[in-house]
């Protein structure tokens, strides 16, 4: 399984829109069989798999990759093994399409509710790990969508595998095989070209750095979900039960610092920054954690560096964290409403009116009282399986699952009525 540059996106695109309309017309029952058979085929196909990411791996030796993204791109027997059970997950999943929501009867006697719908046509243009090709696959045949995935260059050989892993159930089960398509060319032009599909794709999905997905936003003429940054914010409320805000600040900032819901800012009131601050010092000391404080909290920490705007609006996705102490309820408000980015946002609090109040005047897509902000995910908020987040508020916001995959149709269940 080699790239090819002769690929044309423009047809491949409009025989998606055709495969489109063939999946969303399968049952559920249907679509279960087909990923249960996906998910079977493979694990069968794992020594097959693994021999094409094998040259992935050592493309990306070559190339200088860091030791973490080889380990995003790495597969073993157990992490298709992994793929395949997330497969089986998404299975047992309620399929949303054709659920019929708000049936209201009208005066003249008309019901008119709305139907959930496939969105028709998804791009996703992500980088890196592999397992995305497959599970991305997944979500949209249960949503009943057809997908175009567009990976990057340093999976393309294990991408290109799990393609045909899945092309071949497909084509076994007779269903139109271009209900997924793995674009094999990794250049840059077949993005532009793929943006440009309006007639044929409904909306795209980036995932990966913010500088794709800015350049994707910049250059579709298709709509885009939109997630730039993960810079969540935690707030010490001057209520805070200090064990709780401890053990939330910790594994926020500390347990996976790489992923989007990771904390990047520490707020902290100023009537329980002294008890809090030097705690949270000894916290994130063994995991050396960097700290960019603000003149009130440098103190507090050894070896702070002084905190700027710029701190405030970072993503560090590392062992670094910005800290600052805020005068009241208000300023910590105002400061997350300043410089969010619109995904998760955390207040620590026993005062259930202020709380409230937290809830009710921030407006990022996900927002915790008194929990982790690593919970901002959608398998941990129970929608199964997750596409993506978006930070940008279309039709979806937050955490994307099976629902988010759909749009909704007005149906009229009349009796002869006419409009006078």
């Amino acid at each position: 399984m080699t790239e090819n540059k002769n690929f044309d996106i423009a047809v491949a695109a409009g025989q998606a829109k055709a495969a489109s309309r063939v999946v969303a017309q399968l049952t559920t029952a249907e679509k279960n069989a087909l990923l249960t058979d996906i998910a079977a085929a493979i694990v069968a196909d794992t020594p097959a798999i693994l021999k094409e990411n094998e040259k992935d791996i050592s493309a990306g030796k070559e190339k200088g990759l860091s030791s973490a993204m080889l380990d995003r791109l790495l597969l073993t027997e157990q992490r298709v093994a992994d793929i395949a059970e997330a497969i089986r997950e998404i299975v047992t999943l309620t399929d949303p399409v054709g659920d019929i929501r708000n049936l209201a009867l009208r005066p003249n006697g008309m019901q008119v509710g709305k139907m959930a719908i496939p969105l028709g046509v998804i791009a996703m243009i992500y980088e890196a790990r592999p397992n995305v090709t497959a599970e991305a696959a997944a979500l949209c045949i249960k949503s009943g969508n057809a997908v175009i995935l567009r990976g990057g260059s340093e999976a393309i050989h294990s991408n290109l595998a799990l393609a045909q892993c899945l092309h071949k159930v497909l084509m076994q089960r007779g269903i139109h095989k271009d209900i997924v398509t793995v674009i094999p060319d990794t250049s840059r032009s077949v993005i532009e070209t793929l943006l440009k599909q309006s007639q044929s794709i409904d909306l795209v999905i980036p995932r990966g750095g913010e500088g794709l997905i800015r350049y994707v936003t910049e250059n579709s003429r298709i709509p885009v979900i939109q997630h730039f940054k993960g810079i969540c914010h935690l707030f010490i409320d001057k209520y805070a039960d200090i064990n709780k805000g401890l053990a939330i600040l910790v594994n926020g900032k500390t347990q996976k610092p790489s992923a989007c819901n990771a904390l990047e800012t520490l707020l902290v009131h100023r009537d329980i920054a002294g008890t809090f601050l030097p705690e949270a010092a000894r916290a994130l000391s063994p995991a050396g954690v960097k700290i960019h404080a603000c003149e009130l909290s440098r103190a507090y920490f050894d070896d702070a560096e002084l905190a700027t705007d710029d701190d405030y609006h970072a993503e560090y996705l590392a062992q670094e964290i910005a800290v600052k102490v805020v005068d009241s309820f208000d300023t910590a408000i105002g400061h997350i409403n300043e410089f969010t980015s619109d995904h998760t946002e955390v207040i620590v609090s026993q005062d259930y009116s202020r709380a409230q109040q937290f809830i009710k005047r921030i407006n990022s897509s996900v927002v915790m009282i008194n929990a982790s902000s690593r919970f901002s995910d959608g398998g941990q908020l129970g929608l199964g399986s997750e596409i993506g987040i978006s930070t940008s508020k279309l039709h979806a916001y937050g955490p994307m699952g099976l629902e988010a995959l759909t749009t909704e149709k007005f149906v009229v269940f009349g009796d002869g009525q006419i409009r006078e």
